[in-house]
């Protein structure tokens, strides 16, 4: 789906709604300072979840690109990345998963990211089509009383950053829930049909802080 038609059913979401505009973070160069935070909803001691946006970059070439980061003092809780080879990748606290899907560009992408503590199951939707289920960290909790952000890596608690990991392009319409979505709810999202607003981040009421260099654009309607 093309980048206008996108942010159309993004917006007729919106008025649906009783919004009046829509906003996407675009990160104009590689920096190592520059970065989103995002204030959630509610505690993010999860044992299952929902992650989506919409994102968009040039990047090419083996390089690591960090699409969202959720660090505690001592862990990255949740991080989701583009790896060298082109494959995403989400991490809870060490090894992570990895999802052989079409390469992001620069035609937005509905990415969508889910797993589930009891069964283990991950997986990755990109615009709307779901991948194949890996089992992965079954059993394991997400852990609270950290920060999460967009556009840095941080190695150490919101420090440490590395240029060459960080996000270049366009990020919108980044939702979180504390539990796995049906696929259809995903398909109807990505389709531009109202969905259920995320009770973890929910795009259309968070609230960012700016850091740096990062551009939050306000599309009126």
């Amino acid at each position: 789906m093309r980048l206008q038609a996108a942010i159309f059913l993004i917006a007729t979401s919106a008025v649906l709604a009783g919004s009046l505009a829509v906003k996407s973070a675009v990160f104009q160069k590689e920096t190592s300072s520059s970065y989103l935070e995002l204030v959630p909803l509610k505690s993010l001691s999860l044992s299952a979840f929902t992650l989506c946006m919409r994102v968009a970059t040039e990047l090419k070439g083996e390089r690591e690109v960090i699409l969202f980061a959720y660090r505690t003092r001592d862990f990255d809780e949740l991080n989701l990345w583009r790896e060298l080879d082109g494959r995403l990748a989400f991490y809870l606290s060490g090894e992570g998963v990895f999802f052989d899907v079409p390469q992001l560009g620069a035609l937005e992408t509905h990415l969508c990211a889910s797993w589930d503590s009891s069964s283990g199951a991950a997986t990755i939707f990109m615009d709307g089509k779901k991948s194949l289920t890996k089992i992965y960290k079954k059993g394991h909790n997400i852990r609270s009383g950290g920060k999460v952000i967009i556009g840095q890596d941080p190695d150490s608690y919101l420090g440490d950053f590395d240029a060459n990991q960080s996000f270049v392009g366009e990020i919108s319409d980044v939702n979180m829930w504390d539990h796995v979505l049906p696929a259809s709810t995903i398909q109807d999202i990505y389709s531009g049909k109202r969905g259920p607003r995320g009770n973890v981040f929910d795009w259309e009421n968070i609230d960012l802080k700016i850091r740096g260099s990062v551009d939050v654009i306000t599309f009126e309607l």
